[in-house]
């Protein structure tokens, strides 16, 4: 549906609300209101509160007026409030060949149909359909934040954060750069070009979102060996005259490393390389990080560099399995990724999905999973509480937005989604199966279970609304 928004009202949302506050935990605000301004931020969280006291004794509090204030109340027990989910790695460009990986790795799939699909979409007709669809299909999976891949081209690149603004769906815009490595139709000219060029995507973002309050700038070196050592060393100087937030990928497959080790046999480590050219900082985003040394883990954390988990591309492209655990015990930020068209599938919740079921499989540094001892794999196991907490506030972390999104709390801004469970009627003659897609709830289940039965079972079909910034934007 197209966005919709109640201009100038202030909004309650009444029923159930669940978040991960911390790693591991999930919060259960049962009988409660909600009350977010009109600017869309939650300034009033009242618990055992219906419509009825939320009337009698919320609005007077907050200085509110009955006529001026949209009352959204979950229909029943079975529906619950929940942050909207956060992408921290996708290419949106790439979203026509979700499921199409062939039989290929990394790098034959870059050249076999990445960079074709990219560069067809100087076709503004084209991208518009492309992007168009991308975000509706995110919104309608409950994400309300994506760090986005684009193209080398300026004027689509531009036609993604136009679209993204419109359509309400916060984002990070990356126009891709890269100098080397991809075919010759589909490059930078030069560094210099590079730059002006990414400069240009910026200053579009700027006069349509000034202060990059909804959409952002993200530079994008697409990765090492597509970007010579004077396109790294630019892009970090832009990136520190503009303090701008930053993404690209890192030690995903095996070929890509030994590459990234003849392209510069100065650099001690993949991770070396970013560093020496003054790229790895608390504001970069580093997709993939699965086959990370010690050192390079050390060097990262050290950094305070972001680590963008994407589990179902790992395990399409046969990339690996990256080591969460190991990650987050390091303190480094963790959120996670869809990666399409790495990834087959637009969303977050299926990468929580991914995200605990290749934990259960993590091999050794090295070595297959004998190699690792039970205590390591059971060590490594990821829970639903975690995987959660690493698609909400673990995301907003990732993308530097954790003082404003991923939970529920007064002062944060409310990007939500409405979760209908359903459940299986008493009635066989009026089970309507279809209605809530692939999930049966029979009404027995703890709360726990029915949040266990969603990561694994649930899909759009459960997402009822989306908003972003108090902005009703899926419906």
């Amino acid at each position: 549906m197209a966005p919709s928004s109640t201009p100038g009202k202030n909004q309650v949302f009444i029923g159930t609300f669940i978040h991960a506050k911390c790693l591991g935990e999930l919060e259960y605000l049962h009988n409660t209101a909600v009350c977010v301004d009109a600017s869309g931020t939650i300034v009033a969280i009242e618990p055992n509160c219906n419509q009825q006291k939320a009337v009698e004794t919320l609005y007077a509090r907050l200085g509110w007026s009955l006529d001026n204030v949209a009352i959204t109340v979950a229909r029943h027990e079975l529906q619950f409030f929940f942050p909207g989910f956060i992408d921290t790695h996708v290419h949106a460009s790439q979203y026509p060949n979700v499921g199409v990986f062939g039989k290929s790795t990394l790098l034959d799939w870059l050249n076999k149909y990445t960079f074709p699909m990219e560069a067809s979409l100087s076709s503004l007709s084209k991208a518009r359909r492309v992007y168009t669809r991308c975000i509706r299909r995110t919104l309608a999976n409950g994400t309300t934040t994506a760090a986005y891949y684009a193209t080398i081209d300026v004027k689509a690149t531009n036609l993604l954060a136009d679209l993204c603004y419109s359509m309400g769906q916060r984002a990070f815009i990356g126009r891709v750069c890269m100098d080397r490595l991809g075919p010759e139709y589909y490059l930078d000219e030069s560094p210099d070009h590079a730059i002006a060029a990414t400069r240009a995507t910026v200053e579009h973002i700027r006069r349509i979102d000034s202060n990059f309050e909804l959409v952002s700038p993200i530079i994008t070196p697409r990765f090492a060996p597509a970007c010579s050592s004077e396109m790294l060393t630019r892009l970090s100087e832009l990136q520190k005259q503009t303090q701008l937030p930053m993404q690209t990928h890192i030690s995903e497959n095996d070929n890509e490393i030994k590459l990234v080790a003849e392209l510069f046999p100065d650099g001690k480590s993949y991770a070396d390389v970013y560093d020496t050219h003054g790229i790895l900082n608390e504001k970069m985003i580093l997709a993939h990080a699965v086959h990370l040394t010690e050192e390079e883990a050390d060097l990262v954390a050290e950094r305070k560099a972001k680590i963008a988990h994407c589990p179902c591309s790992n395990s399409a492209l046969t990339s690996g399995v990256a080591r969460v655990r190991w990650l987050l015990e390091k303190g480094i930020q963790v959120g996670l990724g869809t990666d399409m068209s790495g990834g087959y599938s637009p969303s977050i919740l299926d990468a929580a999905r991914q995200a605990t079921i290749v934990s259960n499989h993590l091999i050794a540094p090295g070595g297959q999973l004998s190699c690792a001892s039970q205590e390591e794999r059971d060590k490594a196991k990821l829970s639903i509480e975690e995987v959660l907490y690493l698609a909400t506030k673990g995301g907003a972390q990732v993308l530097g937005l954790a003082d404003k999104i991923g939970t529920f709390e007064v002062g944060m801004q409310w990007d939500a989604q409405l979760i209908d469970l359903g459940r299986v009627p008493d009635d066989v003659a009026e089970d309507d199966y279809a209605i809530h897609g692939n999930l049966d709830i029979f009404g027995w289940e703890t709360w726990d279970e029915r949040i266990a039965k969603w990561v694994f079972n649930g899909d759009d079909r459960n997402t009822k609304k989306v908003w972003v910034r108090g902005r009703l934007v899926h419906e």
